[in-house]
């Protein structure tokens, strides 16, 4: 209890003393201090320093008394002024509800900003380069930020006119996120250096692997008789907090001891990484059973294929697959095609597809948030979270449906090649897999669900 009371008593002098200055925070050079302020006063509610009577008494000690040096008529306009100072800084209108974090209106403001100057940035930028999103961390305060977002996203969607400027609305807002949370954005095109494969625990561990070998052998040089500096440096960091001095008697013994010690070290780790590797394939084989059961037999009767080879040549490669794709098929039309369509003459036309705005929910909710994306670079977590864009998907979606068309952007997509034997040299021993944009994928299994 004397602890708590020494740091309130803190607080309410530090506090007594910055809520009497004048309210002089009009100019941009203070508002730096009135944030500070801001964010003591919601530190101090959220931390409950005070209770509600003393938060009331510091209230009302905050404000100049009218019966000083001063006289009452310059009195009351300053005690009005610093009523609403202070009830402003204390009475925060939060727009999200977290115990955490919270967004006030001088940052919606900013926010606002940085959203008008990604919608300019984005309107006119080719589809290919434009930045590419990172995956942000679904924190409290993240969610928040997108939640914000959604009020201020509603004059941009009333004014599309088609899915292209829909598509471009949502990636101007989700780089605005970005850049609101201060999340890493490539400096310029989509390229992206890849990421290992290695995960990061076992490269931490084989890390201390490589160094205690290093020792073992500057210890056994130093052993050996080698008493160049470097090699002493090392060994008397080995020996560091130890008492144990380089040229005492039974420093051989103390050597060996110590390269024993690492050795031992280095097989542990060897296991922890075995054993981590077998958890974790064991885990990724249950979750693969469960999702793709005929994926994990293929991959249990056939190892997986690794492309670290050379790949083939460009030109061979567009060569071969447009041959494939780009050149006309004519294909033959027998006497059968008539038959079956004068018996599919009498079948009853289905009826109008109609999609509304919880139809693109819940398409929404039931796909992955960072699959990869199209070549727009919109994943369907930006769809999950701007949800003041579903009526307008919706309405978009029936205008297409109706017109029985889309925007050419909807159906290019970017294809990779994955190789499918040890042979990455052929461009025919690849499969092709082709990433079409979140709002395209959105679209079509729902459409095919309502159909069926």
């Amino acid at each position: 209890m004397p602890k708590v009371a020494t740091v309130a008593k803190i607080h309410q002098k530090r506090m007594a003393i910055i809520w009497q200055i004048p309210p002089l925070y009009h100019t941009m050079k203070e508002l730096h201090d009135q944030q500070w302020i801001q964010d003591r006063v919601r530190y101090i509610l959220r931390s409950n320093i005070f209770g509600d009577a003393e938060l009331e008494r510091l209230r009302r000690e905050a404000i100049p008394s009218s019966n000083g040096n001063a006289t009452a008529g310059n009195a009351a306009p300053l005690d009005a002024q610093q009523t609403a100072y202070v009830d402003a800084a204390v009475n925060i209108p939060f727009v999200a509800n977290s115990d955490d974090d919270g967004i006030v209106s001088h940052e919606l403001e900013k926010m606002r900003s940085i959203l008008e100057e990604s919608m300019l940035e984005t309107r006119s930028m080719p589809l290919e380069n434009r930045p590419r999103l990172p995956r942000i961390p679904l924190s409290k305060r993240n969610r928040a930020v997108v939640r914000a977002l959604n009020p201020m996203l509603v004059t941009y969607l009333e004014a599309s006119r088609d899915l292209c400027e829909t598509d471009s609305i949502l990636f101007g807002a989700a780089l605005a996120v970005c850049r609101i949370i201060g999340a890493k954005l490539p400096v310029a095109g989509r390229a992206t250096q890849k990421s290992s494969a290695i995960p990061a625990w076992r490269k931490r561990i084989e890390d201390r692997i490589a160094k205690a070998r290093a020792l073992i052998g500057r210890l056994t040089s130093f052993r050996s008789g080698n008493n160049r500096p470097r090699i002493m440096r090392t060994v008397r960091m080995a020996f560091a907090g130890t008492n144990i001095s380089l040229f005492q008697p039974d420093i051989t013994q103390k050597l060996t001891e110590r390269i024993d010690d690492l050795k031992q070290k280095i097989a542990a780790w060897g296991k922890r990484i075995r054993r981590f590797s077998e958890r974790s394939r064991r885990f990724n084989q249950n979750r693969l059973f469960q999702s793709d059961q005929k994926r994990l037999y293929k991959s249990l009767e056939r190892p997986e294929v690794c492309g670290a080879g050379p790949g083939p040549d460009q030109a061979d490669t567009v060569a071969f697959w447009r041959g494939l794709w780009s050149e006309p098929v004519n294909h033959s039309e027998g006497p059968w095609m008539e038959v079956v369509a004068s018996q599919s003459a009498s079948v009853t036309p289905m009826d109008p597809v109609t999609i509304t705005p919880e139809d693109v929910a819940e398409a929404v909710r039931r796909a992955p948030n960072w699959k990869s994306p199209g070549l727009d670079g919109l994943h369907h977590y930006w769809l999950k979270g701007f949800v003041v864009c579903h009526a307008v998907l919706a309405r978009q979606f029936q205008e297409a449906l109706d017109q029985k068309s889309l925007p050419s952007l909807f159906t290019t997509g970017i294809t990779h090649l994955v190789p499918k034997d040890q042979d990455t040299t052929d461009p025919s021993k690849y499969r092709p897999i082709t990433c079409l944009p979140t709002i395209y994928k959105t679209l079509t299994p729902e459409s095919l669900v309502t159909w069926s």
